[in-house]
Formats: structure tokens, sequence, C-alpha cells
């Protein structure tokens, strides 16, 4: 079975520094991405029921992107990726994520991602 890399854009209404801040601050990552996180630079575990799963961060720009790589990850090319624009034209925060699934599981990670960020704006207010 193959690999497919997925991108998932979602329009905010808060501004980047505050969509930084919930995708990269273990306080508000608990709010809507995971029970706990444990962070031991550049290595954060993301624990879900109890099960903890282990990224390393591989790029950090402030306000801007945030990229990480699965320890454990089959393909060491693959990542998982929040990158923060904002519109010219409307000027509201566009949140791209880029993730990697298997090719029978696209529909199904989109849902999720569609289904966190939900929770994740409905945290910040938005």
């Amino acid at each position: 079975m193959g690999r497919t890399k997925i991108k998932c854009e979602f329009l905010l209404k808060a501004s980047p520094t505050i969509v930084y801040q919930f995708l990269s601050d273990p306080a508000c990552l608990i709010r809507w991405f995971c029970d706990h996180v444990e962070i031991d630079e550049p290595v954060y575990t993301f624990i879900w029921n109890g099960y903890g799963e282990e990224a390393e961060l591989i790029e950090d720009i402030e306000d801007d992107c945030l990229r990480f790589a699965w320890t454990e990850a089959s393909d060491p090319s693959e990542y998982f990726e929040f990158s923060i624009t904002t519109s010219p034209i409307t000027d509201e925060t566009i949140l791209t994520i880029t993730d990697f699934c298997d090719d029978d599981e696209v529909q199904d990670q989109k849902l999720f991602w569609d289904s966190q960020i939900k929770k994740m704006t409905h945290v910040m207010g938005g």
C-alpha cells in the first residue's frame, strides 16, 4: 500500500501569533490536539489515551511554520507541518496542514484534521 501526501487549508479568525501559540504551546495543544504533551527539545511526545508518540521538531519559524517528523515513521522523508499565512485579500489567517497517510485513509485523515481544527477554533474563541 502506498502513502499519500495531503494538504488541508483552514481559514481562521485569529492572528498568526495566536494560531502559532495553539500549535506550539503544551498548555494549548492539550486543549485541542492531544491529552498530554511532554517536550524534551527537539522531541515532543504527544499522548493520547495513555499512549505516546514521539515527533522531532525539525523546523520552527515563529508565527509561520512548525514541522515535525514522527520518530518511528517508516519513511524518514515524511513529516507533518503547520504553515501559517495571511490572505492578502481578506487578511484572514490561513492554516495549511501537510501530512502523510496510507492511500486508503486520505478521506479519514482529512476528516480528522477538520475535526481537530474545529476543536481548536472553538477553544480559541473563533
